[in-house]
């Protein structure tokens, strides 16, 4: 599958239904304001900076595909209240290997921890990285000195998400990181990591639901064991963090 294909199948996905799009925005909006500033670490072709923008947040978007930031300059590049930057983010700046999924870029990781997991598993054996690219890799401190604390970070990079948040030095009143049931590892470092930040409660997103799963935000230890009984099959989902649970 060429990436134009590829990329055209997932702007069809994430902005082809208009009632998918008023879910995120009914998701995002007990989180920012008007004039709050969100990060979109993992922006893929942009559809969660399109909501955060619906709601009047400003938005700094990091995607490091080629084929993805293309989309995302057409689509967000014109917005003054857009800042893209074509890198990864990691626990540090420098540079990554960003494994490449060609068929399917929403899949594309900096972990090869994840790609090795991945191989045979339930709902991924059809999966193939072929080919690898090197791009530059921020940390969240970096860009919260670049453009300000923000009100949300959103954080999906498919296995290395307990990296970006490595490179968090100080509380955010709200983030979200995406979890598989391939690398339920990863999503403990991040528990770990955020309350050794801050009070963070939690909550659940599963799949492709843009809603949480119960309206009650629990601890880190009642998220982990949630996320431990998953069924394999539950394949993805994020997990919500918050300082000040929405009523």
């Amino acid at each position: 599958m060429s990436a134009a294909t590829a990329i055209g199948r997932s702007l069809r996905i994430y902005y082809g239904d208009p009632a998918r799009a008023g879910a995120l925005d009914t998701l995002y909006g007990p989180f920012l304001r008007p004039g709050d500033l969100a990060f979109d670490i993992g922006a893929h072709v942009g559809d969660r900076t399109a909501s955060f923008r619906r709601l009047g947040a400003r938005v700094v978007a990091l995607e490091p595909q080629p084929a993805c930031f293309r989309a995302l300059r057409l689509i967000h590049g014109r917005d003054a209240d857009v800042t893209l930057v074509r890198a990864a983010a990691g626990d540090a700046p420098g540079e990554v290997r960003l494994s490449v999924n060609s068929a399917n870029p929403t899949v594309s990781t900096a972990s090869s921890d994840f790609v090795a997991a991945a191989a045979g598993a339930e709902g991924w054996a059809d999966q193939s990285w072929d080919r690898e690219i090197v791009v530059p890799c921020l940390d969240l401190g970096g860009l919260i000195h670049a453009h300000g604390l923000p009100a949300f970070v959103k954080i999906d990079v498919e296995g290395f998400e307990d990296r970006v948040l490595a490179g968090l030095p100080t509380p955010v009143a709200a983030l979200s990181f995406e979890f598989t049931t391939i690398a339920r590892n990863v999503a403990h470092r991040c528990l770990t990591r955020l309350v050794t930040l801050a009070n963070y409660r939690f909550a659940l997103s599963l799949g492709e639901s843009s809603r949480l799963e119960h309206p009650t935000w629990v601890s880190a230890a009642e998220m982990a064991a949630t996320l431990d009984a998953l069924p394999r099959s539950a394949n993805s989902g994020d997990v919500y963090a918050t300082l000040t649970p929405p009523s």
